[in-house]
């Protein structure tokens, strides 16, 4: 983005409006379920790293890996941290559940209505009705923590949005990228910024609100970029805040990554490089860092039923997995001190592994399968994890758990 970054930043104040030291009072706030589990004692975590692969059930990466290596090759990336557990995914208002809720319920450790983004609105009338808990995010960055939101869908998406932002309906996606600037989310990268849809507290989309947003976050100290080379720039130029915007509604599927003759726009970062970025950036904090990082399209190739689009993107995916194992193993201390979480929100269309019966897959093989639906289901999805408090993860859980485990680790 050809736009010149004023050296003015602005002082910015969460749009929530409550101390922190209020949080301990609120915490489980609308809590639906019994938790039997104790979380204390899990030690500390300088660096929290959230991964979600988006809609992605067990057989999504049984496919993948089969695509990859073969029925007896290696397992994925993920697979190879050191603790596996599952969790339920309803919501409060659900048995099947949406982006929004289940990212809410990492977010901010309850049971929320789909389409909530950390904000309860039971009465319908588009205002939170308590102040909201701080959310993850918001406790890391109180503790001097660098923090960040990377994802291939637009960045203010469900997923990203329930971790940054406090909103009764998540297709208020102006008023999110607002609160991502007023909470000065250090990194975000993904898409694009789409516009209002429905009763929102900014008014409907103008022209130039877009331009104007862009300016704000300028003036605030980020440097912009919509190209891959202006990512690498900004990297290069020692940038603390980074505003990536390369491509309105949701970035381009990884299809190369199943097909040799796939080609993939030189402009545009993939999921894994944007996160090779968003590290080299935040782990200049030396308070350490709050990171989520996204494959928000397995959950939309899964949707449409493509079998191909889907594992290309959990490939992309677990590529991005492979970047941070990579950063957390090359120095000793950020193995012991960094918490690494890979879990999907919820299953997408049921998809099944159904053959071949009577022969052996290869490597490079798509295998025979089968989809449920076009929409989530309320199977439980696993859990991966290493790292400080990883322990506790080892478990049958529910969604709010393990914003009590992050928290108790931070704290």
């Amino acid at each position: 983005m050809k736009r010149t970054k004023k050296l003015t930043t602005i002082a910015v104040s969460m749009a929530f409006g409550m101390t922190l030291a209020s949080a301990p009072a609120m915490a489980g706030y609308h809590g639906q379920h019994h938790k039997p589990h104790h979380f204390k004692g899990a030690g500390e975590a300088k660096n929290i790293i959230f991964m979600v692969p988006d809609g992605q059930g067990l057989s999504n990466v049984v496919a993948a890996r089969i695509f990859k290596n073969g029925p007896n090759g290696a397992p994925l990336l993920q697979e190879t941290l050191e603790n596996i557990g599952h969790q339920r995914t309803h919501s409060k208002n659900s048995t099947v559940t949406d982006s929004a809720a289940a990212a809410s319920a990492w977010a901010s450790g309850a049971k929320y209505n789909n389409g909530e983004i950390s904000c309860h609105d039971d009465d319908g009338d588009a205002v939170c009705d308590d102040i909201p808990v701080p959310t993850i995010l918001d406790l890391a960055k109180a503790k001097g923590k660098a923090t960040g939101l990377v994802v291939t869908s637009d960045i203010t998406h469900a997923t990203p949005a329930a971790f940054g932002a406090n909103v009764h309906n998540r297709k208020c996606e102006e008023d999110i990228a607002k609160q991502y600037l007023e909470r000065g989310i250090d990194v975000l990268m993904g898409g694009g910024i789409a516009s209002n849809r429905g009763s929102c507290n900014l008014t409907p989309s103008s022209d130039n609100y877009l331009e104007a947003l862009l300016d704000d976050f300028a003036f605030a100290g980020y440097a912009l970029a919509d190209t891959r080379g202006e990512m690498v720039s900004a990297v290069a130029n020692g940038e603390k805040k980074l505003l990536g915007l390369f491509k309105n509604g949701g970035k381009t599927v990884e299809l190369f990554r199943v097909d040799d003759h796939e080609t993939y726009p030189e402009t545009e970062p993939t999921l894994a490089e944007m996160t090779a970025s968003a590290l080299d950036i935040l782990e200049q904090d030396r308070d350490g860092m709050f990171l989520m990082i996204e494959g928000s399209q397995i959950d939309w190739e899964d949707h449409a039923k493509d079998a191909t689009g889907q594992i290309a993107e959990s490939l992309g995916f677990d590529a991005a997995v492979g970047v941070v194992l990579d950063w957390v193993n090359a120095n000793p201390k950020r193995r012991q001190n960094t918490l690494v979480i890979v879990v999907a929100d919820h299953d997408t269309s049921g998809f099944a592994v159904t053959g071949p019966y009577g022969s052996l897959s290869k490597a490079g093989d798509i295998v025979e399968y089968g989809f449920v639906s076009g929409d989530h289901t309320a199977v439980d999805t696993i859990i991966y994890s290493q790292g400080p408090g990883s322990e506790h993860l080892n478990a049958a859980l529910d969604n709010t758990d393990l914003y009590e485990i992050m928290k108790n680790v931070l704290d």
